[in-house]
């Protein structure tokens, strides 16, 4: 049940930005029309609205519970190099953590579903078992990807 509600929150959040560069909100406006707690809305904030996914959520305290969600601008030239400096400062990738990185690369049309999907695909834990540790063979994999994706 949780997460159908953070679905649907997430959905009312990206209808209501659209193509909008910032939108700002009232935390507790939209828990008392989702009908939750102000915290599951924060939840949603943070898991859903981060940096991998391309958002900066910035608060106001003490400003009635306004937060602005800021879409961070992109470009195929600066999104893929900031990834991979990303990578490059992390001794491990998680499947989580390259997933929302693929996502927001579908989402800035630098890749196809297609794409996302075969890239998934290629850094699952499924792909990726044996005896070697899979973070470390995923964040490779992965780095690789994005340098390919560089030169097309």
């Amino acid at each position: 049940m949780a997460s159908n509600i953070s679905n649907a929150i997430e959905q009312f959040i990206l209808s209501v930005i659209g193509e909008d560069e910032s939108i700002q909100l009232s935390r507790n406006e939209l828990a008392n029309y989702f009908s939750v707690s102000p915290s599951q809305i924060n939840y949603v904030l943070e898991t859903r609205f981060n940096l991998d996914k391309g958002y900066i959520i910035e608060s106001r305290r003490g400003g009635g519970g306004y937060v602005t969600v800021l879409k961070i601008p992109y470009s195929q030239d600066e999104t893929i190099p900031l990834m991979l400096k990303e990578i490059e400062g992390v001794n491990h990738l998680t499947y989580n953590k390259a997933s929302d990185m693929i996502d927001r690369l579908l989402r800035e049309d630098i890749i196809s579903e297609n794409e996302a999907t075969i890239i998934k695909s290629a850094i699952s834990e499924k792909a990726l078992a044996g005896p070697i540790k899979t973070k470390d063979i995923r964040k490779n994999v992965f780095k690789e990807i994005l340098v390919g994706l560089m030169r097309r």
